[in-house]
């Protein structure tokens, strides 16, 4: 039994939104939500000053079980996703074996039956996520598929992915994809731009993302299906999504935290840990992407969680993998570096409610009566992230003696309790 203390309610479109109120919750049920609620035998989480939302969901989690355990495996993505706010996430199907049939879609539903976080697969597009062959989509959603891609790997045949958008359309799912032409970006190791010249590296351009983002584009508006673009970077693709929507596509796209924090100014350490996909990008990209959030041209934010091991990218800048964990530092990295411009209510709507809308994924109810589904957050607290605060076993991030304004306090998922040390 848990009491919430006078945490203010964030829940656009009910009649609690931004009510200060207590929440008592028993056996994973929302008992009672009043001004005032005294329990004895309750465990008490004082929550004054801080937020309570429908639970949050991130999409597109590198969780590598099967196959890559020793770089994250299905326990250690359960306790970083709720200690960084998220009841729900969508696992990519970049795995060993690749989760590219219905047994391994039941497979990672089996083994996430208890835990923490409510875990939803991502089918793979094609066999062994190699751009080839398609996959047997039906049988993946009727298994419980939320939606289709190749992970990291974006889909360079258009021919497979014209056939993807159209067998996904007699279903009605979705065709996540992320825009990336590896012909044009080559052997690029961060932004082509003033950095990279200086820097004697080839760079990625913007061109490697917008071009393969119109292709998409072209293709959805032939097949008339539906598709998410995962992860977008570049001033550019925010006005080809936006215009896009304008002509009625059924079209959504998400951003990476770090590409809405960091520009490639960063990597003039060749610090491995900002080596990302996509890649930092420039401040003018960053403030189109801003910008793409408040108009809701961008539908939600993305952690983009890559755990790597310290052999892939404690070596040198070229060598190393493309990656970095992000669950954990997601919330607080927003809300210190924008909270300006992203009201809590706006973080909501883009944590919980869209990622879940979009995917067709429950949006919890924070009523009596209904399951308790709730993150639990301030935006004030201030607060260093330490090594010992990484819950995943990888721990490639740049955040690592970061100071933070806001935290996350704990999340409530049915039974399961998480409460951040």
């Amino acid at each position: 039994m848990l009491l919430i203390k006078g945490a203010t309610i964030l829940s656009p479109g009910s009649s609690l939104h931004e009510k200060k109120r207590d929440i008592l919750i028993r056996k994973g049920k929302i008992e009672a939500i009043r001004v005032k609620i005294e329990e004895p035998k309750a465990k008490v989480l004082d929550a004054k000053g801080a937020y309570v939302s429908p639970g949050w969901m991130d999409v597109g989690v590198q969780v590598n079980d099967p196959g890559f355990e020793h770089r994250e495996d299905l326990a250690s993505v359960d306790r970083a996703a709720a200690a960084g706010g998220f009841t729900a996430i969508a696992a990519q199907p970049n795995t060993r074996p690749t989760i590219h049939s219905k047994s391994e879609v039941l497979y990672l539903q089996r083994k996430k039956e208890e835990g923490l976080v409510d875990l939803y697969p991502l089918g793979a597009i094609s066999q062994d996520c190699e751009g080839k062959d398609i996959t047997e989509i039906y049988d993946m959603k009727s298994a419980g598929a939320i939606a289709f891609t190749d992970g990291k790997k974006a889909i360079q045949n258009g021919g497979l992915m014209m056939r993807a958008l159209q067998y996904v359309k007699a279903i009605d799912g979705i065709i996540i994809n992320p825009v990336y032409d590896e012909t044009i970006a080559g052997k690029g190791q961060l932004h082509e731009g003033t950095m990279s010249t200086s820097l004697g590296m080839k760079g990625i351009p913007a061109l490697a993302e917008e071009l393969m983002l119109q292709r998409d584009i072209y293709l959805l508006e032939y097949t008339e299906s539906r598709l998410h673009t995962a992860n977008i970077s570049t001033a550019g693709a925010v006005a080809q999504i936006r215009e896009a929507k304008k002509r009625g596509a059924r079209i959504s796209a998400s951003v990476a935290v770090m590409n809405l924090v960091f520009t490639d100014e960063k990597l003039a350490s060749f610090d491995t840990n900002y080596k990302v996909l996509p890649p930092l990008r420039e401040q003018s990209d960053i403030d189109a992407l801003i910008k793409g959030l408040q108009s809701g041209t961008i539908d939600f934010i993305s952690s983009n969680h890559m755990p790597w091991e310290g052999e892939c990218k404690n070596i040198e800048f070229p060598y190393a993998e493309f990656g970095s964990l992000g669950l954990q530092t997601l919330f607080p990295a927003v809300n210190t570096f924008l909270q300006e411009y992203l009201s809590p209510t706006q973080l909501v709507q883009l944590l919980a409610i869209n990622p879940r809308t979009i995917f067709g994924v429950n949006l919890p109810e924070i009523a009596e009566g209904e399951a308790a589904n709730l993150t639990i957050f301030n935006t004030t607290e201030e607060w260093t992230f330490t090594a010992k605060d990484i819950y995943s076993k990888s721990s490639n991030t740049p955040f690592i003696g970061q100071t933070f304004k806001g935290k996350v306090l704990g999340v409530v998922n049915g039974e399961a309790v998480f409460l951040n040390k």
